[in-house]
């Protein structure tokens, strides 16, 4: 049975390391053939360039994620309403709520796309990193023989790309791996926190899901710094170049089309108005706000002149007027 699962887990898994293995194999005779293919930095490089790759893959997903994630904290004073008024009807609650999610475009499940499409690709990474090492004479993907020999003696900075901080007693290759692990672990820590500070209004921070929130806030970065030291620093590199690309990603995102209402949202306006004063120009939120000051001013004097307009009198008013 196990084999049998075995089995079919390979079929699944061999697409993505010719696919991977292919991005690798690219990049490598580019760097191979700056800094040698043997060189411990054209195979971080590498595997850098995979990333990179694989990130700008994921634009469109983590576009997506962006969005879905913001209108989940938008929408959880709402999503609170319905639980007041229908929590004594599950069923109910949850057509309700499915209607909600509809009515303003947000995927519950979207927000967790671009992490889970990438768990593949970092087994597949992981997988080929461990078959160079255990059995190169058994190449996966579009790697040969050679390229897993110097794939699995390649030294970066003293520390092989296949080492991991538990399976050596080298301590300047438990430094590297400790320093790349607690990388990792940061950059997962502030991406999430920069878009809970920066991009969600104060309203939305409460509730169950924005605990869910904050609880993996915290909860993450202690998986990922569990598991690290398990990690070879090949995949480690991988994982803290993603986490980076992610912060910078997000940090353009958040700054040039934040939420509504959110501190990004009035730093936005602040830069615009301070630009817009330089260039002796107007903002599209002054312009709306002056609008909007001349609609009411219109109003008002509409409303004056209908006061001090003088009744029309009738024919009896105005005869016992003359007399």
């Amino acid at each position: 049975m196990l084999d049998f699962f075995g089995t079919i887990g390979s079929a699944i898994m061999a697409p993505l390391y010719y696919v991977i293995s292919a991005v690798l194999v690219g990049w490598h005779k580019l760097f191979g053939s700056i800094f040698g293919p043997a060189t411990g930095i054209a195979w971080v490089l590498s595997i850098i360039g995979l990333t990179l790759v694989i990130r700008m893959a994921l634009i469109p997903l983590f576009v997506k994620q962006i969005k879905s994630s913001r209108n989940m904290q938008l929408i959880q004073p709402k999503v609170r309403e319905l639980q007041k008024k229908y929590g004594h009807d599950r069923e109910r609650l949850a057509q309700e709520t499915m209607k909600l999610y509809k009515d303003s475009g947000t995927n519950p499940f979207a927000s967790c796309l671009p992490i889970l499409l990438q768990m593949p690709i970092f087994l597949a990474l992981f997988r080929l990193i461990d078959q160079a090492v255990k059995n190169p004479d058994d190449p996966k993907g579009l790697m040969t023989v050679t390229l897993n020999e110097q794939f699995r003696d390649a030294t970066f900075l003293g520390a092989k790309i296949s080492d991991t901080f538990l399976n050596t007693d080298d301590i300047g290759v438990r430094v590297l791996a400790a320093i790349l692990v607690l990388a990792m672990t940061a950059t997962t820590f502030l991406t999430q926190r920069q878009l809970m500070s920066k991009n969600m209004p104060a309203d939305a921070l409460s509730g169950p899901y924005a605990q869910q929130q904050k609880m993996l806030l915290y909860i993450l970065p202690v998986v990922f710094a569990v598991g690290g030291i398990a990690f070879p620093i090949g995949v480690l590199f991988y994982w803290t170049t993603s986490n980076l690309w992610t912060m910078g990603q997000q940090f353009y995102v958040i700054r040039n089309n934040p939420a509504p209402g959110t501190p990004a949202a009035t730093a936005k306006e602040e830069r615009d108005r301070a630009k817009a004063a330089r260039k002796g120009l107007k903002t599209p939120a002054q312009l709306e706000e002056e609008r909007l000051a001349a609609e009411a001013e219109a109003r008002r004097a509409e409303k004056s002149q209908s006061r001090q307009q003088p009744q029309r009198q009738s024919k009896s008013q105005r005869t016992k007027k003359k007399r």
